[in-house]
């Protein structure tokens, strides 16, 4: 067990480091990667194969793009430990009725309060790229790799959808 521990650290470590951008811009597929590899330290989290929620608002471009990104780098799966993700894109305003999904990756710019809420009543993990998420209580955990990589995990949002981390995984996150 310990050994398995300290290999999935390493793993989250080399991870993180290759996430670290070369360039100014934020990567979907970068950011998919630090998301994927942290639900795999959540305890009882899922594992396998997982349907992770990708939730885009069609009116704004930006948020297209993004999901058109993020599901580009989970193609047919996306391997994160021993996690694989597979994607389902879904509408922002469809959230509360979405079913067969594990965990939601929200895209910039949609309605964070109204997809957090829709997230806690199903007691799903939302993941979202934008800072903003996170700290409106609309995210549980925000990711980031530009400039670094910075992973914020909001308590109360955390413990509203019945999420928790293991300990090794806190040392290496921001708490809010």
């Amino acid at each position: 067990m310990h050994t398995q521990f300290k290999t999935s650290l390493t793993a989250l470590a080399a991870a993180l480091a290759l996430a670290a951008p070369g360039i100014g811009h934020a990567d979907a597929a970068k950011d998919l990667g630090v998301a994927g590899r942290a639900l795999t330290f959540l305890e009882n989290g899922p594992t396998g194969k997982a349907t992770l929620g990708v939730v885009f608002d069609p009116s704004k471009p930006a948020s297209v793009a993004e999901k058109n990104a993020v599901m580009a780098a989970i193609g047919a799966g996306y391997a994160a430990g021993s996690l694989t993700l597979v994607g389902k894109p879904i509408e922002a305003g469809d959230v509360a009725g979405a079913s067969g999904v594990q965990a939601l990756f929200v895209t910039g710019g949609v309605n964070y309060a109204a997809v957090g809420a829709a997230a806690k009543a199903k007691k799903l993990i939302a993941i979202g790229s934008d800072p903003a998420c996170v700290r409106s209580g609309g995210c549980a955990m925000g990711v980031s790799t530009d400039p670094k990589v910075d992973i914020t995990v909001n308590r109360a949002t955390a413990a509203a959808v019945g999420a928790s981390f293991k300990a090794a995984f806190r040392m290496m996150i921001n708490e809010i």
